[in-house]
């Protein structure tokens, strides 16, 4: 290939593989658009209906849907189910087809040859502040929550100020049914926001894989969404006490437990199970006592239960159907979580970080934006802790690695754990893994974009080294990507972390790189005035082979095979419908259960059920369809063997950064910090008028300064001048 490669996308090359490229067959997309426009539909008429459902003609048009189907075994929990849960069920299965008829992504020409333009999730809008950074699609979210809850509540206090006026009471009892009514409306509108509180943390869900928003992304709006729900559940239970006690019958209505009505001690309960998972999830609390914040959000089963009870079945039917979802993906992660993994490969770096290499089978796919939650049972059977991949899924079919910076108490004892495996004394220590995941963009947009710029701080580049890998990969075997042109932004305290880059060798990976692709590599080491007196000095990972024993990570894994996860949804939807149906024919209306708690209970018992025993069913029929597939797979061995064999990381020098990849341009500067409004600027002179994905891994203070800098110059910018497009790649818990 000659020097024209870099004027084109390698998409377009004489070297791409003619089967990478294909275009989708007219039969294919006029049902892939017949499904999204399907799907549309119910979602603007379901939130249609939460959005005008606090107005009299919302809960008019609700009470005539209940009137037209309470008639049906399901009585009146059906209809408010088939109004308010239903939909966003509906949307799951639908999204089933979607995804099986969509397959792998297919890279489209119509995509390099688009003008540049701004893209509503890309162009930051607020850099600053308690959100954080915020898109423009973001920020006119937040702003329709905003626009929902003051129309709501001034939607109710007129219905609260109406419904008073039909009795004949004296000032200081209107004052108090006030409290009481608007303490009723706030707990209604928190149960409208719980509706969507649960959505966004269902990590492999179909609805986040439809829309492609990685679950680090969506963990950002249910962290909003939290903060809003239990502060108008706070303000309901707090109305409810100062009525009460203004009436004198606090304590009685406290401990109350209805037979036929609210059961307002569950509610106290639940409401004091959401109290302690919101206090500890404030931001100070969860940065410095990570384990208190995780270990009370376990609370959630409190809260759900105790919320069933509170409210009983008909109530709680709103919000049951975004909780089925989020149960779905809990318990087909705790089925994952059950495998333990083989590490096929750990190392000590001298900078200070963890690499580890995992076993995994071929069938589950990941990509290079991909990451895992990782347990390490010698250390802890209850944590969980999330990390990028740093390695492409073009290196091998059977592992993916990561690298974890030792910044904390739990990752020091995985550092010591692999220290002492490589101690001959101490060679029993040994580590067990497990793993959920992977999880990520459904699409590696990282393909997408013909002009890269990876911004890093720290460890952050972790994500990026796979990123380039993946790319390298593609160029070398003729798989379609767009980058032509990448910029790596790298900024590390020491000079010790700058042998991490030095682990991929290019030249190894796609002989002769320079010929198709531009890359350069700016390094800022912040806190050294100048090279070390160590420089040059071999530096050697202290590494620890570990036992092989067949075992790889489980593909029981909601972002896994489709059509076994869109099994697992539709089977244990239609298996809680047909509990609910047995139940209230052999049970509840034969026995004439009218008990408002106990009919919550039980509700709570199908969902778990459902999911338990016909979900259950497909998780046993999927891990034997896999086990089968696994059996098959010849090459297995043979991949395996190899990544024993060739380990990562070696010996590594910090000279070498340059030596080791000739073909790329790589300066170091000492004692600076990186000025991304000229690095912006020059890029922009350089490059032209182009579209620019610009990602960022790194502490909130990189995303911020690195966002402030792009939305300054996309406002500022001339006709010819380059769009930049931010992009966050942190997982900020």
């Amino acid at each position: 290939m000659g020097s024209n490669s870099l004027k084109n996308p390698l998409l377009f090359s004489d070297e791409v593989e003619p089967g990478y490229v294909k275009n989708s067959s007219f039969l294919k997309s006029s049902v892939k658009w017949g499904l999204k426009i399907v799907m549309w539909v119910i979602f603007i008429a379901w939130v249609g209906v939460i959005f005008l459902y606090p107005g009299e003609i919302g809960s008019q048009l609700v009470e005539k849907i209940i009137n037209a189907t309470n008639g049906s075994v399901f009585g009146t929990s059906g209809s408010l189910f088939l109004v308010f849960s239903a939909p966003i069920l509906l949307i799951a299965i639908l999204a089933v087809a979607h995804l099986i008829i969509s397959g792998e992504h297919v890279f489209e020409k119509s995509k390099s040859s688009k003008k540049p333009g701004f893209r509503l999730w890309t162009f930051p809008v607020l850099v600053d502040g308690p959100f954080g950074v915020v898109s423009a699609a973001e920020f006119i979210g937040i702003t329709l929550f905003v626009v929902f809850i003051i129309w709501a509540m001034y939607a109710y206090t007129l219905r609260n100020i109406s419904l008073l006026t039909l009795f004949d009471i004296s000032s200081s009892e209107t004052g108090r049914l006030m409290l009481e009514l608007t303490g009723l409306r706030c707990g209604m509108l928190g149960l409208l926001c719980l509706i969507f509180l649960f959505l966004p943390v269902s990590r492999g869900s179909l609805l986040l894989r439809l829309i492609d928003i990685p679950f680090e992304h969506a963990t950002r709006y249910h962290v909003w969404l939290g903060h809003l729900t239990m502060m108008l559940f706070t303000l309901h239970g707090l109305f409810y006490v100062i009525g009460w006690a203004m009436n004198g019958t606090l304590v009685k209505e406290l401990l109350d437990w209805k037979r036929v009505g609210i059961a307002n001690l569950p509610g106290v309960i639940s409401l004091l199970a959401g109290l302690f998972m919101w206090v500890t999830s404030l931001h100070p609390v969860r940065k410095d006592y990570f384990e208190l914040f995780f270990y009370t959000h376990q609370l959630y089963v409190v809260f759900i239960v105790f919320l069933a009870l509170h409210v009983g079945d008909f109530v709680f039917s709103i919000v049951a159907g975004a909780i089925f979802i989020f149960m779905l993906d809990r318990f087909l992660r705790f089925c994952q979580s059950r495998t333990k993994v083989d590490v096929l490969s750990a190392k000590c770096l001298p900078c200070g970080t963890v690499e580890l290499v995992l076993s995994k089978p071929q069938s589950l796919q990941y990509n290079a934006l991909s990451f895992i939650f990782l347990q390490v049972r010698e250390l802890s059977w209850l944590q969980w802790h999330p990390f990028s991949v740093s390695s492409s899924p073009l290196d091998g079919k059977h592992h993916l690695a990561i690298l974890i910076k030792v910044l904390g108490g739990w990752t020091a004892r995985l550092r010591d754990s692999i220290l002492s495996m490589s101690e001959p004394e101490l060679s029993k220590t040994t580590i067990t893994a497990s793993v959920e995941g992977p999880y990520g963009h459904e699409t590696p947009y990282h393909l997408m974009y013909e002009n890269l710029i990876l911004v890093a701080g720290g460890i952050g580049i972790s994500p990026f080294l796979a990123i380039l890998s993946d790319i390298l990969h593609r160029i070398n075997d003729g798989k379609p990507c767009l980058p032509r042109k990448i910029l790596v932004v790298w900024a590390v305290k020491k000079s010790d972390e700058l042998p991490l880059l030095s682990s991929i060798d290019m030249e190894s990976i796609c002989p002769f790189f320079s010929n198709k692709i531009n890359l350069e590599i700016d390094i800022y080491v912040t806190r050294e005035s100048g090279p070390s007196m160590e420089e040059g000095k071999v530096h050697v990972a202290s590494s620890s082979s570990c036992p092989f024993s067949g075992r790889s990570m489980s593909p029981l894994v909601g972002t896994g095979n489709n059509l076994w996860s869109g099994l697992y949804v539709i089977i244990s939807t239609v298996g809680f419908i047909i509990l609910m149906a047995l139940l209230r024919i052999f049970y509840i209306k034969p026995y004439n259960v009218s008990t408002w708690w106990y009919l919550g209970l039980l509700f709570i018992a199908c969902m778990v059920t459902s999911v338990v025993i016909f979900g259950g069913l497909v998780i046993g029929l999927w891990h034997l369809w896999d086990k089968k597939a696994s059996a098959n797979d010849k090459d297995e061995d043979i991949d395996r063997i190899k990544v024993e064999s060739t380990p990562s990381y070696g010996t590594v020098e910090d000279k070498d950064l340059t030596q080791n990849n000739p073909e790329s341009s790589t300066i170091i500067q000492y004692g600076t910090r990186p000025d991304f409004k000229e690095i912006f600027a020059s890029t922009s002179r350089k490059w032209g008028n182009v579209d620019v994905g610009v990602l960022v891994c790194g502490p909130p203070t990189l995303q911020s300064s690195v966002a402030k800098e792009i939305r300054s110059h996309n406002i500022r910018r001339q006709k010819h001048d380059t769009i930049f497009h931010f992009n966050s790649h942190s997982f900020d818990l």
